[in-house]
C-alpha cells in the first residue's frame, strides 16, 4: 500500500439516493453547489472522464484539466488525455496539492477506494437517475465540516456541504 497514490479528494454533488445524473446531465441547479465546487477546486487538478467532459462543454478554468477516456486518438485542447484513472494518478501525484475526482460514476467507482477526502453535497432530495455515486460506507470517514443549508430563491432544494477523510 506505500505506494498508493495520495493527496486523492472526490468533488461531488448527490441526491439522498446517490444520485448523480440522468441522460449525461446534472439533475438540479444550485448555485451554492456551483460555486462551493469551483471555490474547493480552483487552481487544483480536476480529473474527469470523458462524457463528464462533454456534459461540461470545456476546459474548467484555473483548472488543470485530465481527462480519461477509451479513445486513444482523442485529443482536445487545454486538456491532458489519457486512458485509464491510474494513468490520470500517475501523471499528477509528482503534485503537493490534492487532485480531485469530478465524476462521472465510473470514474467514482474505481477512484474511491483511493481517495482520501470527500467534499460531499448532499441535496436533501430524492431524483429520478441514471447514474449514482457509489453508496459511502460512513463507518470509513470521519466529518471534518458539515454546513446544512435551507432552501432559497436561488438553490430549490435544502443541502449540505461536508467535508469527510478517511479514517
Amino acid at each position: 500500500m506505500t505506494n498508493e497514490p495520495k493527496n486523492i479528494s472526490i468533488a461531488v454533488a448527490i441526491g439522498e439516493n446517490y444520485a448523480i445524473g440522468k441522460n449525461n446531465q446534472l439533475l438540479w441547479h444550485m448555485p451554492a453547489d456551483l460555486k462551493f465546487f469551483k471555490q474547493t477546486t480552483s487552481g487544483h487538478t480536476v480529473i474527469m472522464g470523458r462524457k463528464t467532459f462533454d456534459s461540461v462543454g470545456k476546459p474548467l478554468p484555473n483548472r488543470r484539466n485530465v481527462v480519461i477516456t477509451r479513445d486513444t486518438e482523442l485529443k482536445i485542447e487545454g486538456v491532458e488525455v489519457v486512458n485509464s484513472l491510474d494513468k490520470a494518478l500517475e501523471i499528477t501525484q509528482a503534485e503537493e496539492k490534492p487532485v480531485f475526482i469530478v465524476g462521472g460514476a465510473e470514474i467514482y467507482r474505481q477512484a474511491l477506494p483511493k481517495t482520501d477526502t470527500l467534499y460531499l453535497t448532499t441535496i436533501h432530495h430524492t431524483f429520478d437517475a441514471d447514474t449514482f455515486f457509489p453508496e459511502i460506507d460512513r463507518k470509513e470517514w470521519k466529518v471534518i465540516s458539515s454546513e446544512t443549508h435551507k432552501a432559497d430563491e436561488k438553490n430549490k432544494y435544502d443541502y449540505t456541504f461536508e467535508v469527510l477523510e478517511r479514517i
